[in-house]
């Protein structure tokens, strides 16, 4: 599926009440590969950091948490997903690692990657919380894989 910038959209399978309830608090999800591409290429790589992200945000939804608070995790992981297709054009041994790696790189320690151009202190504090969020979760989903 194509849109009218001549992105093409690839679907991946989620449970159908997952899907409805991303599409309610985040119905740009979709469209972020398009959004943080440079070139075509930069597409597969948005997918995979979508698919690389869904299961976190389905684990936000599933914690009941605030809409206004969804939102704000959304929004800082669409940054992520920015910071991440940006550092891969500086940086040759990062654009070889694949969405996870990439991601996991970002956001291990205490924080998130700081992001260029340079956003507020606030805007960063945000973000630096919706990573170590995700870090967490990913560590222990990880710990789950491997213990069962």
């Amino acid at each position: 599926m194509a849109d009218s910038g001549g992105c093409t959209q690839t679907a991946f399978i989620l449970k159908l009440q997952d899907a409805l309830r991303l599409e309610q608090v985040c119905p740009e999800l979709r469209g972020w590969p398009c959004a943080w591409q440079v070139e075509p290429a930069d597409i597969a790589i948005g997918q995979q950091i979508v698919r690389a992200l869904t299961p976190f945000l389905i684990h936000l939804l599933d914690q009941g948490l605030a809409r206004t608070t969804i939102h704000r995790h959304a929004n800082n992981l669409w940054l992520l997903g920015a910071e991440i297709i940006r550092r891969r054009y500086d940086d040759d041994e990062f654009a070889q690692l694949d969405a996870a790696g990439a991601i996991g790189t970002l956001i291990g320690g205490d924080a998130g990657p700081l992001v260029w151009p340079r956003i507020t202190e606030t805007a960063q504090d945000s973000l630096d919380a919706t990573c170590r969020k995700l870090d967490r979760y990913m560590r222990e989903s990880a710990a789950g894989h491997s213990s069962a």
